[in-house]
């Protein structure tokens, strides 16, 4: 599990992907596929809340070459004293897909988020768009409704052109179909993923109020550490070359694994592409090869011989 892969062939890595399972357009397989074809040698499917999605792909074979390690996004409550302003997103990575206190956490979440939708529906209903929950699930697929599946169905309708003027218009924080979310306490989703066998990581830290500048970002680094924060998210589309210095720095002081990903979700973001963001992200292996050095042995990192898998479908608008 912890043999370097071959560095004669350098792809990248993408360890920041979604699947069907929470608010992608790719189902597990088909990330696989896309991954292999491209050249990427590891990727992580990092779904929200939710493990269905990488033990999706751990059901068939992975391809050639390909190293996939499990993976969670789990949306937290920031510690006491930081205002965040919304969700403080944890990676867990390299986790035990059967782990019951993870599973519970994320059961948990999964309950919380399917009881938000219906409430954002009633709230667009008054507001007179004559939006249903049928419409909703009927871009969810398997996984659990969110609010891209939201705005992809008010798209249909003829509500809004894009999925980003859905948001600005309609469903982000302040606007009028906004329902805010639960989420656990962040200490109790790095326990469990550090319980789980995983590492934790801080995913995106520029979405985090200051965390542009390292001098703001670092009290909360800080606090999270103490709790057993490994890692943080250097390399990121949304990321400036200013950005990384910064956050490379923050890994530096707090001795923290660096990581990188493109928060792909398929056609959803249809300007990100997985393993290289907007064309000129590259993530190198040994961020990976670090990251799988301190997975526990209750962790997964799999590899396998190359299948074909689905394609991946553009969203029904």
């Amino acid at each position: 599990m912890k043999k370097p892969l071959d560095s004669n062939f350098q792809g990248g890595i993408d360890l920041h992907l979604h699947s069907t399972a929470s608010d992608g357009t790719c189902p597990p397989n088909a990330l696989l596929d896309m991954a292999s074809d491209m050249g990427l040698e590891a990727i992580a499917i990092t779904d929200h809340d939710t493990l269905q999605g990488v033990l999706g792909a751990l059901r068939g074979p992975i391809p050639e070459r390909l190293h996939l390690l499990t993976g969670v996004e789990i949306s937290t409550q920031a510690p006491e004293g930081f205002a965040v302003g919304g969700s403080l997103h944890i990676l867990g990575y390299g986790v035990d897909v059967d782990d019951a206190p993870l599973q519970d956490a994320l059961s948990e979440l999964q309950a919380a988020r399917d009881s938000r939708i219906p409430l954002i529906v009633d709230r667009l209903n008054a507001m007179g768009i004559a939006l249903t929950m049928e419409q909703v699930l009927a871009h969810a697929g398997t996984g659990s409704p969110g609010r891209p599946h939201v705005a992809t169905a008010l798209i249909r309708m003829g509500i809004v052109e894009s999925v980003d003027e859905a948001f600005d218009r309609l469903l982000s924080k302040g606007r009028p179909g906004y329902v805010d979310k639960y989420r656990i306490p962040c200490r109790r989703a790095i326990e469990r993923i550090e319980q789980a066998g995983g590492v934790a990581v801080l995913a995106h830290p520029y979405l985090v109020p200051g965390g542009d500048h390292a001098i703001t970002l670092a009290p909360l680094v800080r606090a999270l550490c103490d709790m057993g924060l490994a890692g943080i998210e250097v390399y990121y589309p949304e990321h400036s070359p200013e950005a990384v210095a910064h956050y490379l720095e923050v890994a530096r002081q707090f001795d923290l694994l660096v990581t990188g990903g493109t928060d792909f979700h398929g056609a959803l973001t249809p300007d990100i592409q997985m393993g290289r963001g907007r064309g000129d992200l590259h993530i190198p292996l040994a961020l990976y090869e670090a990251l799988a050095e301190r997975v526990s042995p209750r962790g997964r990192i799999v590899a396998g011989p190359r299948t074909q898998g689905a394609a991946c479908a553009p969203p029904d608008l």
